[in-house]
């Protein structure tokens, strides 16, 4: 039996990439997004009280990549990108259906010109996601302090960040500090490919970030980005 499903919002997000965007919800709380609802659920009713709860979860679509389809085995950046397991041990983008689930922060709600606006935090989509669902986040049933977290027991390791005299030249204006927390963040996490880890790295790397694209190199345990070029709209 086949079900269809109809979005009930966009996410916009800083993401405007698959690369870099957090492989986690919450790794970058500093990233502002928002949820512009759509269709019949763009309503204050449908919204009445969430403000009540301090974080959701949202259930999304991995619009990006529904049509490669999907395998039963997949390879998690945290085993070195080598080990397969199966796709249902693991939050891989390349599923069945294509839905993912996130916990965010819930920062608040808004209302302009007929559109209902939901600010969340911390979100790990990219821009242009649609989101199916939204749920809140109940903390008696939802956090299981017992719980085992398997091969990704622990949050990953950070590296340290810095920026070249260039690039801090050129974040610039009123939201300066809060694009290079972001761009802090997101860097920190290492979002080069799993088997680039660990080895020495030549390559310099570009990633989209609001309308910036961040160029960046890594030695480790320091990525230093290099410049931040504003993109021509």
């Amino acid at each position: 039996m086949a079900y269809s499903i109809e979005p009930i919002g966009i996410v916009h997000s800083p993401y405007k990439e698959k690369f870099a965007v957090p492989r986690q919800p919450g790794l970058v709380p500093s990233a502002n997004c928002e949820i512009v609802l759509q269709g019949l659920a763009n309503s204050l009713e449908a919204v009445r009280s969430i403000e009540q709860f301090s974080h959701v979860w949202l259930l999304f679509l991995f619009d990006q990549n529904l049509e490669a389809g999907w395998r039963p085995t997949v390879r998690p950046p945290r085993l070195g990108g080598n080990e397969r397991i199966g796709v249902f041990a693991s939050r891989a983008t390349f599923r069945p259906n294509g839905i993912g689930m996130s916990a965010v922060k819930l920062k608040g709600v808004r209302h302009h010109n007929g559109q209902v606006i939901i600010d969340i935090g911390g979100a790990d989509l990219v821009d242009g996601t649609p989101i199916i669902d939204i749920k809140p986040y109940i903390p008696y049933s939802d956090s299981l302090p017992d719980a085992l977290g398997g091969f990704a027991s622990e949050q990953p390791p950070t590296l340290t960040v810095e920026f070249s005299l260039n690039a801090q030249q050129q974040l610039s204006g009123k939201k300066a500090d809060y694009h290079r927390a972001v761009i802090t963040e997101v860097l920190a996490q290492d979002p080069r490919p799993a088997y680039k880890k660990g080895k020495s790295d030549n390559k310099t790397y570009a990633v989209n970030l609001f309308d910036f694209n961040v160029q960046f190199t890594v030695s480790e345990p320091v990525i230093t980005v290099i410049s931040i070029d504003t993109i021509n709209q």
